[in-house]
């Protein structure tokens, strides 16, 4: 078996319900096996939470506990829910729903409409900005296109929080709206948009939601008949569900606990839209029994990183952050995150760009790079710079991989040449899939060498290439693959939506890069006015602009460059300041830091109805301190080695190589990596220690109880100086 055969893209399908489990840490299988009563997964940034929900469900699926049809996962944005539909498919769990909230109910909408209603169901508006301009000319109230926006926005706000129009004005001035007109006007703005759409037949997002609700609190009948189809719940994000969305959920539910929710209180940044961590805070107390599943184990980012990010949220007060998680990183050490300082934000971009630049030319993928900013009105100027400085990028936002007309125009290309490839010139001289695919997209555009410069051009070009490495990694994993087993490939990922990585680096809103990573990570305009924005007032606005900075530096995997700027424009009044949320973090600042620690370490608490009370039940953990200085350890890799970095070892150098030696041959027998054996940091732990019984070895971190049934005895015969042959022959 090649090292090929397990693609990242393309992994083979587990053999069975426990191969499932394989690869997961003690909380995160905790989740998958946790298939019954109410769960509750508390997961810090990098934690690995989608991959514990999709291994829950296919591990239910594949053991033979839920039936894929009965259960439904719900998410926030069409891009997540096609990347748990593409996870679901990888992991042999076909037929389960994975759907947005307003995907699931427009379904259902659909469905019971003619039963419920009668007739035919009105038209679905995608864009309410127009009617609502037609309502403020009818009420004959001006608006910019700023004020149309944000009036719109209070319109959303109101149906998502179940708020009328008549009741809007104390409901604003409850929750401390900032609105963009007097509190009265917009009431009757929002009276008459919902006249006018009830006069013209058409609905809004927000109305599927609302009709869908009322259709299952009036029809018993048809709340039953939802209630019978789906029966074990999943819910992502939860962070962000909103009061609307949360009262959805408990019509699907009924009088059942069969529910998983997933959420990080310290990710929450949609407040505005009605989003609201409470139905988060409070699982345990609506839902007694639950279990609670605390994932604090951060596998994307380096110890650096995530340092800054726990940094970050040590200074942060609210009912958010009194239930933040303190993340340990997984990862090796990595650089320190840059800071860097600019006259203006011209200067700032340019800075960027030509980093970026000599990133691109150290061999760094352009795909694993990202530009993240607080408002999009600072896109232009990164643009611009990264134009000029010849490195490409995408918009991230635009529009779907599948949905370009040049992937639409490609993918019918390559439909037509699977079927009569026999009689395409294109198709004598080459006979592997990805020389196939090579010679279809040349007719559509794509070169050796990409474009010159920027532009729709060049777009087109990076969708095709996209295809063309795509080919290259379908034909590496699945030996023997043909041009049709290609098209139906894509035909699935366009389905689930799960598309291919285009090369470009990424421009992105902070908002707009919520649940992606990257391996290197800009975060600009990191000023005061821009980080906190200028008109977050409150203390509970400002806490959320520091979230939303958490939420950027955790997207970075190895590498975070943080930048400012003195001035907007070049001779502008160097009147700027770097954001407070950087004061005592970055070199050369003064301020408190905070809470140094205090923050939520992982673990499993399990409820138990006792009498009608929750008994819960915590796994106890004692500070793990440094063998030879007794300093408390918090970082992951010390923790194993029981020492500080900084402290002297004294590792048997000898055992360490023939740990190695025996760690490669075993993760090529299996086809795995080498870390999926035992990471390097385990093996300096086993050879400072030379453990001489299994009961030795299993005190080891990262020697838990199933690799120590596996590799215990060839561990143990290392490091007494037998043969590894020998210990394998007698199991």
């Amino acid at each position: 078996m090649t090292a090929a055969t397990h693609s990242t893209l393309f992994p083979q399908v587990p053999d069975s319900a426990d191969a499932v489990l394989e690869g997961l840490d003690p909380e995160q299988r905790e989740v998958a096996t946790a298939l019954h009563g109410p769960v509750c997964v508390l997961a810090g940034a990098g934690t690995g939470k989608t991959r514990a929900i999709t291994h829950r469900i296919a591990y239910g699926v594949r053991a033979g506990i839920l039936q894929p049809s009965s259960v439904l996962a719900v998410t926030f944005t069409n891009r997540a829910a096609g990347e748990m539909r593409g996870r679901l498919r990888q992991l042999g769990a076909q037929g389960v729903q994975a759907r947005t909230f307003h995907s699931a109910a427009l379904r259902q909408l659909q469905y019971f409409w003619p039963k419920a209603v009668g007739g035919g169901m009105p038209r679905l508006i995608d864009r309410k900005i127009q009617l609502v301009a037609d309502a403020a000319a009818a009420c004959r109230i001006r608006l910019d296109r700023g004020e149309l926006r944000d009036v719109t926005a209070e319109i959303e706000w109101s149906k998502v929080t179940q708020t009328v129009p008549a009741d809007y004005p104390l409901a604003a001035a409850k929750a401390g709206r900032e609105t963009p007109r007097d509190v009265a006007e917009i009431a009757q703005l929002y009276s008459v948009y919902e006249d006018l759409k009830r006069s013209r037949s058409v609905i809004d997002f927000e109305d599927v939601l609302l009709l869908t609700v009322a259709i299952l609190q009036d029809r018993h009948d048809i709340a039953e008949q939802v209630r019978a189809q789906y029966q074990h719940f999943v819910v992502d994000e939860y962070q962000d569900v909103s009061p609307l969305q949360q009262r959805l959920l408990e019509l699907w539910l009924g009088n059942r606990e069969s529910l998983c929710v997933v959420g990080d209180a310290s990710q929450t940044i949609y407040s505005f839209t009605g989003a609201t961590p409470d139905h988060l805070l409070d699982f345990r107390i609506r839902h007694p029994g639950a279990t609670v599943v605390k994932l604090v184990r951060d596998y994307r980012s380096t110890p650096q990183v995530v340092r800054l990010a726990n940094g970050l949220l040590a200074q942060a007060h609210g009912r958010a952050a009194d239930h933040r998680l303190e993340l340990v990183s997984q990862r090796a050490a990595g650089p320190e995150p840059g800071y860097t300082e600019y006259v203006d934000e011209p200067a700032e971009a340019e800075g960027a760009a030509r980093r970026i630049r000599e990133l691109i030319d150290a061999s760094v993928p352009a795909a694993e790079i990202a530009v993240l900013f607080r408002t999009n009105a600072q896109s232009e100027t990164y643009e611009q710079a990264l134009a000029d400085a010849g490195v490409p990028y995408q918009l991230r936002g635009a529009e779907r991989f599948f949905d370009r007309p040049e992937v639409r125009k490609a993918g019918i290309a390559l439909r037509g040449a699977a079927r009569f490839g026999g009689n395409d010139a294109l198709l004598d001289d080459v006979v592997d899939l990805p020389s196939q695919v090579r010679a279809v997209l040349s007719g559509e555009g794509w070169t050796t060498e990409p474009p010159a410069g920027s532009g729709a051009v060049r777009e087109r070009w990076e969708s095709l290439a996209a295809l063309v490495s795509l080919a290259q990694d379908f034909a590496a994993a699945r030996a023997g693959a043909t041009l049709g087993d290609f098209v139906a490939e894509l035909d699935e990922r366009a389905n689930a939506q799960h598309a291919p990585t285009v090369q470009g680096v990424t421009l992105a809103s902070l908002h707009s890069a919520k649940g992606l990573e990257w391996d290197v990570v800009f975060l600009v305009g990191v000023a005061e006015g821009m980080m906190p924005i200028s008109y977050a007032k409150t203390d509970e606005q400002v806490e959320e602009e520091r979230r939303l900075l958490y939420v950027g530096v955790t997207r970075a995997r190895e590498r975070l460059y943080v930048s400012w700027s003195l001035a907007r424009s070049p001779g502008g009044r160097p009147s700027r300041r770097p954001s407070r949320f950087l004061d005592g973090l970055r070199p050369g600042s003064t301020g408190t830091v905070g809470r140094s620690a205090g923050g939520a370490a992982g673990g499993i608490e399990r409820g138990r109805a006792t009498g009608g009370t929750a008994v819960p039940r915590r796994t106890q953990r004692t500070p793990a301190r440094c063998r030879v200085c007794g300093r408390t350890l918090t970082d992951a890799g010390e923790m194993k080695l029981m020492r500080c970095d900084g402290c002297p070892s004294d590792m048997d150098e000898g055992i360490y190589e023939r740990l190695r030696e025996w760690r490669a041959e075993q993760a090529l027998r299996s086809g795995q990596p080498d870390f999926c054996v035992f990471t390097d940091k385990t093996l300096m732990a086993i050879a400072e220690s030379v453990p001489e019984d299994y009961p030795e070895l299993s005190r080891i971190p990262g020697v838990p109880a199933r690799k120590l049934k596996l590799y215990g005895a060839a561990v143990l015969a290392i490091c007494a100086g037998r043969s590894t042959a020998q210990d394998d022959e007698r199991d």
